[in-house]
């Protein structure tokens, strides 16, 4: 197969969302007239596809990537080749689902209010071997942006017959009024499980690492002048089920703070100058794992699993099947399991951010 031995690289992949966002995306991708649109996300490394009712016959989510030049599509190389791709271990546990999304997301307004089904809603309920657990590694702030933030969980819970009330009426006032809002600064990382209610704010760009569905319950039905429809609110159900997936306890800011800030945790030595971090691991979530590497000097890998990287700081060249590949900052790439020995070689320093599936 020509695409062994070979890195993947991960061009941009815009998925249309219902909110606006993506100037910062679009100004990585050098457009001429950088712009927010329906654009906000760029999944990366995708096999999933976006479920936006009205838009069903629009195929979008899944990437198309590049191997040794060459445009292929990623969800079609994996099934053509998944222990290569996702490793042996990984497919006797999970078939071809590689158990994972990322994304950049940018917001250019404060997103829906809105929460996803935990693993084990999903599987009891849905069908489903993944519900939406996510957890966001914050890259940057929109320039003039001097309070940026997201909302999590009920800090002030209301008591269940006034939620119903908030949502029927579209109170969002009431609704804003259950949370205090949390800090989003470059460098942060916090775990968001599957049944937190949560929003994040405008301005902010970041790095989703999520379980690769698209189930979301949205609560609040305008948001930037869009409309959700009927059907993109509660998953096609009733109120009645949207009630069942959101978490109604509190959530104290000191919670947030203690349980699902993820803090970094040297996990392994790789050089003089180079280590990497566990952002997230089994002790936070069975459902992905989160690390990142600082690269001081040139560092030579042999995993024997896959994940996808993300360059957050600096520039690397990383070589690999007779192939040396310059990635800046913001580019992105798939390291199949089977690739082999892969050397990573800073251009001064870089860190990367590695997203994994859940640990075997």
């Amino acid at each position: 197969m020509h695409h062994q031995g070979k890195l993947v690289l991960l061009p941009p992949n815009r998925v249309w969302r219902t909110y606006p966002g993506g100037k910062t995306l679009d100004q990585l991708a050098g457009a001429p007239e950088p712009r927010d649109s329906n654009l906000a996300e760029d999944w990366i490394g995708s096999v999933t596809s976006s479920r936006i009712p009205g838009r069903e016959h629009i195929d979008e989510g899944v990437s198309q990537v590049l191997v040794s030049g060459e445009t292929h599509d990623l969800r079609a190389l994996i099934h053509a080749d998944p222990d290569y791709f996702l490793g042996a271990a990984h497919v006797a546990r999970h078939g071809v689902n590689p158990m994972l999304l990322v994304k950049f997301l940018d917001s250019a307004i404060r997103l829906h209010f809105q929460c996803h089904p935990s693993r084990e809603f999903a599987r009891a309920r849905l069908g489903s071997p993944s519900g939406k657990t996510e957890a966001y590694h914050i890259l940057g702030v929109r320039d003039g942006v001097t309070d940026p933030y997201f909302y999590m969980g009920f800090q002030h819970p209301p008591e269940p017959a006034e939620l119903r009330r908030m949502i029927e009426e579209q109170d969002v006032a009431a609704m804003e009024r259950c949370f205090e809002k949390i800090p989003a600064n470059p460098g942060d990382t916090f775990l968001i499980p599957g049944g937190f209610p949560h929003a994040l704010g405008e301005g902010v760009f970041m790095i989703e690492i999520q379980e690769p569905t698209d189930f979301a319950i949205r609560y609040e039905f305008d948001r930037g002048g869009y409309v959700l429809p009927e059907a993109a609110r509660f998953m096609g159900r009733d109120l009645d089920f949207a009630l069942e997936i959101i978490d109604q306890r509190q959530h104290s800011r000191e919670e947030i703070e203690r349980d699902y800030r993820c803090r970094p945790r040297r996990e392994a030595d790789l050089g003089p100058a180079s280590h990497t971090d566990l952002l997230i691991g089994p002790a936070q979530t069975p459902c992905f794992v989160v690390k990142e590497t600082t690269l001081g000097d040139t560092v030579t890998r042999d995993d024997r699993a896959f994940h996808i990287g993300i360059v957050t700081e600096g520039a690397c060249d990383v070589t690999a099947g007779g192939e040396t590949h310059r990635l800046n900052r913001f580019d992105k790439y798939l390291l199949p399991a089977g690739i082999g020995p892969v050397a990573f070689a800073p251009v001064g320093h870089a860190k990367i951010l590695e997203c994994h599936p859940p640990a075997p």
